[in-house]
């Protein structure tokens, strides 16, 4: 037991468990191993491959509204729930609920779509964020 405490003083100060350690283990320095390269840079594109596949949520609000329990109790079908916007004005695109953009709805093949009218700067989105 004097003989543990004695190196153990002796690596670093008075029960310095982490001075023992490192004089077990030399320096101290960690050592790693080198990885391999490919046989050179890939291109960014091949870099970026994986991302293609990746699933985004996308989302647009025509608008938003606010009512207590006892009006959204009494709706029906056929009721009519009126919104903050405008016909015609443009709705918003989310993409994994971060404004992306602004479009405008247009009818394809029978079915409802947005066309993108604005992205939304890369500096506005960080604004928005804060």
């Amino acid at each position: 037991m004097a003989d543990e405490e004695k190196s153990s003083q002796d690596a670093g100060g008075a029960g310095d468990d982490w001075g023992a350690a490192l004089a077990e283990h030399g320096d101290g320095a960690p050592s790693f191993e080198e990885l391999e390269s490919g046989g050179g840079e890939a291109p960014a594109s091949q870099n970026l491959d994986f991302l293609l596949d990746v699933p985004l949520e996308v989302s647009v609000e025509l608008g938003r509204t606010s009512m207590i329990i006892n009006k959204m109790l009494q709706l029906s079908q056929g009721s009519v729930i009126e919104l903050d916007k405008a016909a015609g004005a443009p709705v918003e695109i989310f993409v994994n609920r971060k404004l992306m953009g602004k479009g405008e709805v247009v009818v394809v093949n029978e079915r409802f779509g947005i066309r993108v009218t604005e992205i939304i700067s890369q500096a506005d989105r960080i604004k928005s964020i804060g």
